[in-house]
C-alpha cells in the first residue's frame, strides 16, 4: 500500500513489526540531551519504563545536584470523523497498557532526529523530536503528511515535577492551576521548581480538565526490584486543527519561548545535527551528549545516562575518546582546565569545590596523567605549554607519600586500601564488609600506570632540560619496573591481579591487559603475547572483555537478580566494551598490520548494539555469556570513548600500510 510518505534507508530504522512488539520496543530507548545536564529519554514507543524517563528532564540547582522530571510525557490524539485515535501508551497494574498507541506506528528512525510515522484512520502523521542545544527546551514537530477528512489534534501533558530518583503521588500540596502564555500555558506544581512552559507555534485552545492518572508503572524498575508505581498529574488538554501538509511545533521549556521563532529554531537545529548514518557517527553523537556545562566557564563529562554524574575517574578514562577522538581538542583543554582547581584543592588538603566527585580515589590521578599523555601525543607543544607542570606535581605528590589513599612502598610500588573509597575502576564494595571484587594492596594496573607516570615525567624533565629530575625519575622507574616484574609476573604466563603481603591473587582479570596497553611497556614482547593469548582465550567476547575468567573462582557472567547480584556480576564475569580499546592497543603492539582484520571483526559485535538498549550508544556492561544482553546505563561514557578511539586507531593504523 502506498502511504504517500518517503520511506527511508536509515542506519537506525525500526519497522512496524518491531515497534508493535512490546517485548522488543520497550527494551530499546532513545536519548537526547542539550549538554547542559537536561535530557529527554524514553522507549521507542514512548512508554516510559524507568522513573528517570521523561520528555523534559533537567537540573534544578536550588533543589540539589540531581535532575528532575518536569514533563513525563505528552499523549497525542488524532480526531477524524468524531473518532479518537490515541497515540500514547502507559503501563498500569496487571500488565495492562493504555492507550495502545504503538499499534498505529508504521516506522521509526533516528538518523537525524527521532522520527515516528503513524497511520491513523485515513491519515499519515509524522512526529519528530529535537532537544535544543541552547537552553532547556524540547521541540516536537507534527506533520500531517496525508489526510482525507478534517483533522484535529489533541495533546495531553503528564506532569511529574519530581527528582529522577523518586516517585510522586496525588497530594494536596501540588499547585494544580495554570497561567496562560503566548500560544500555550505555564505551570509550576511545587515551590522551588521553575515554571514549565508548554507552547505551540500557532494559536491553540487549552481545556482545563485536571485529573491525576494513578498507578502508572515503570517496568524496568519493577524488574529490578525498585519502587515502580506513581501518580501523574494531567491539567487538561490542548486542541487545534491541522491541515494536510501542515506542520505544528510544540515546545516544552523552563523559559518562555518566542513562538514565532519555533519553525526557524527547529530547522536550524536539524542542520546542526550529525546524522547517525554510521557506527562512528552514532558514537560521535553520543560523545557530545556526555558534555555537561553547568556554567559558562565550566565543562565536565557525565559518566552516563539516564542517571549520570561527574565522577573523576570515569571523566579522565573517557576524556581522550570523547574529545580528541571526535576532533574536539578545545573541549579536552576546557575539561582539564575545569578540573585543575579540584585536583589542586585535593593535593593541598583543602575542601573540594565543584561538580566533580571522588577525586581522592586511589587511582584517579594516575588516570589524569594517562589522559594527559594522550594529549601530549596529540599536541606536544600545547601540552608543554599548559600541562607538563601538572604531571610533575602529581608525580611528586604521590611519590612523596602525600596521597591519603595511595602509598609508595620501599620497592617502588604503590599500595592501596580497599576500605577507603573505590581504589580502582572495579568498584569493589557496596558497603563495609560486602565486597564485589576484594582487590587491595598492590594492584597490577595501578602500578603499571605508576611506572608510566614516572617515565612520562622523566621525558618531561628531559625535554625541559632538567637533568637532575630526569635522573631521579629514571632511577625510580627502574626500581619500580624491577619490583613490578618480581611481584606480578607468575609461572602461568600472566600477571597476578593484586598482591597484598604474602597473598597473591591468581584470578584472570582484564587489569593485566591495562598493564600492557601502556605507552612505556614493562614487559617484553614474548611476555605480552602470552597475556594476550590468555585474554583472547578466557576473557574475549563479542561485546567486550570479561571482568573475570570462566576458569576463575567466583565467575558469574549474567547481570541478573538483586542489586548486589547484578553489581557482583559486573565485576566478576560480565563484559566491558571499553576494554576492547586496551586489547586493541596491546594486540597491535604484537601483531601490527596482521592484527587489523581480526580487530575489525571484533568490533562488529559492538556495532550490533547500536540498535539495542540505548539506540546509537553503548550500555554500561554486557552479559559475559550468550545472549550478551546490555545492562546498567543505556549510554555509558567510557564505553563510547573506548570504541571511538578503537575505530580511529583502526583507520589510522590501516592507512599507514
Amino acid at each position: 500500500m502506498d502511504y504517500n510518505y518517503k520511506k527511508t534507508n536509515a542506519y537506525l530504522k525500526f519497522d512496524k513489526s518491531r515497534m508493535v512488539n512490546l517485548e522488543y520496543s520497550l527494551y530499546r530507548e532513545i536519548l537526547r540531551t542539550n549538554r547542559r545536564g537536561a535530557y529527554h529519554c524514553t522507549t521507542l514507543v514512548e512508554c516510559n519504563t524507568r522513573k528517570q524517563h521523561g520528555l523534559l528532564v533537567l537540573p534544578v540547582p536550588r533543589l540539589g545536584d540531581t535532575n528532575h522530571v518536569l514533563l513525563s510525557s505528552l499523549d497525542e490524539t488524532v480526531i477524524q470523523h468524531g473518532a479518537d485515535f490515541n497515540l500514547g501508551i502507559h503501563k498500569y497494574d496487571g500488565n495492562n497498557y493504555s492507550p495502545m498507541g504503538h499499534k498505529y506506528i508504521r516506522e521509526f528512525d533516528c538518523d537525524s532526529l527521532p522520527r515516528t510515522i503513524y497511520r491513523v484512520g485515513g491519515g499519515i502523521l509524522s512526529k519528530e523530536k529535537m532537544f535544543s542545544l541552547e537552553d532547556n527546551s524540547i521541540f516536537i514537530r507534527y506533520t500531517l503528511i496525508d489526510a482525507h477528512s478534517p483533522t484535529t489534534m489533541r495533546f495531553k501533558p503528564f506532569l511529574a515535577f519530581r527528582d529522577v530518583n523518586e516517585l510522586t503521588e496525588e497530594n494536596p500540596i501540588a499547585e494544580l492551576g495554570y497561567k496562560e502564555v503566548e500560544n500555550g500555558i505555564s505551570m509550576c506544581m511545587y515551590t522551588g521548581y521553575p515554571d514549565l512552559f508548554m507552547q505551540f507555534n500557532k494559536p491553540v485552545n487549552f481545556v482545563f480538565e485536571p485529573n491525576w492518572y494513578k498507578g502508572v508503572e515503570y517496568m524496568q524498575d519493577m524488574n529490578h526490584g525498585l519502587p515502580y508505581k506513581e501518580d501523574l498529574y494531567v491539567p487538561g488538554y490542548f486542541e487545534l486543527p491541522i491541515q494536510k501538509g501542515e506542520s505544528v511545533i510544540f515546545s516544552a521549556s523552563d523559559i518562555h519561548v518566542d513562538t514565532s521563532k519555533l519553525v526557524f529554531s527547529f530547522e536550524k537545529g536539524i542542520k546542526e545535527r550529525t546524522p547517525r548514518s554510521s557506527f562512528y557517527n552514532c558514537l560521535k553523537n553520543s560523545a557530545h551528549q556526555f558534555y555537561y556545562r553547568p556554567t559558562k566557564d565550566e565543562l565536565y563529562l557525565l559518566n552516563g545516562y539516564p542517571w549520570g554524574e561527574v565522577k573523576a575517574r570515569e571523566q579522565f578514562m573517557a576524556l581522550e575518546g570523547l574529545t580528541l577522538g571526535v576532533g574536539k581538542k578545545d573541549a579536552f583543554e576546557e575539561i582539564v582546565d575545569t578540573a585543575i582547581p579540584t585536583i589542586q584543592q585535593f593535593m593541598e588538603g583543602k575542601p573540594i569545590a565543584g561538580f566533580m566527585k571522588d577525586i581522592g580515589d586511589a587511582d584517579v590521578l594516575l588516570w589524569v596523567i594517562r589522559a594527559l599523555k594522550k594529549f601530549q601525543v596529540y599536541d606536544s607543544e600545547r601540552f608543554y605549554l599548559k600541562y607538563a607542570s601538572l604531571v610533575s606535581q602529581i608525580v611528586s605528590f604521590i611519590q612523596e607519600g602525600n596521597h591519603p589513599n595511595l602509598k609508595p612502598l620501599t620497592n617502588g610500588l604503590l599500595t592501596v586500601d580497599n576500605k577507603v573509597g573505590y581504589p580502582s575502576w572495579m568498584h569493589n564494595k557496596i558497603s563495609d564488609g560486602l565486597y564485589l571484587a576484594p582487590r587491595t594492596g598492590c594492584l597490577v594496573e595501578v602500578n603499571a600506570f605508576w611506572y608510566n607516570a614516572l617515565k612520562f615525567n622523566e621525558e618531561i624533565a628531559r625535554n625541559q632540560d632538567n637533568p637532575k629530575l630526569e635522573r631521579k625519575m629514571a632511577l625510580l622507574a627502574e626500581i619500580t619496573k624491577t619490583s613490578f616484574l618480581e611481584v606480578f609476573l607468575n609461572d602461568g604466563g600472566y600477571l597476578y591481579d593484586y598482591v597484598v603481603g604474602n597473598f597473591v591473587d591468581w584470578s584472570v582479570r582484564p587489569n593485566m591487559l591495562l598493564a600492557i596497553a601502556v605507552d612505556y611497556p614493562l614487559l617484553g614482547k614474548r611476555q605480552s603475547k602470552s597475556i594476550i593469548d590468555i585474554v583472547t582465550k578466557e576473557l574475549l567476547t563479542p561485546k567486550g572483555i570479561r571482568s573475570l575468567s570462566p576458569k576463575s573462582i567466583g565467575f558469574r557472567p549474567r547481570c541478573e537478580g538483586s542489586i548486589y547480584d547484578r553489581l557482583y556480576s559486573a565485576f566478576n564475569g560480565a563484559a566491558w566494551p571499553w576494554l576492547l580499546r586496551a586489547y586493541q592497543e596491546a594486540y597491535l603492539k604484537i601483531f601490527q598490520q596482521s592484527g587489523l582484520s581480526f580487530l575489525d571483526r571484533l568490533l562488529i559485535g559492538v556495532e550490533d548494539e547500536m540498535s539495542n538498549d540505548g539506540i546509537g550508544s553503548l550500555s554500561s556492561v554486557y552479559d559475559g555469556s550468550i545472549p550478551y544482553f546490555g545492562h546498567g546505563q543505556i549510554s555509558y561514557a567510557i564505553n563510547v570513548a573506548g570504541i571511538i578511539t578503537a575505530l580511529n586507531v583502526q583507520k589510522m593504523f590501516g592507512d599507514e600500510y
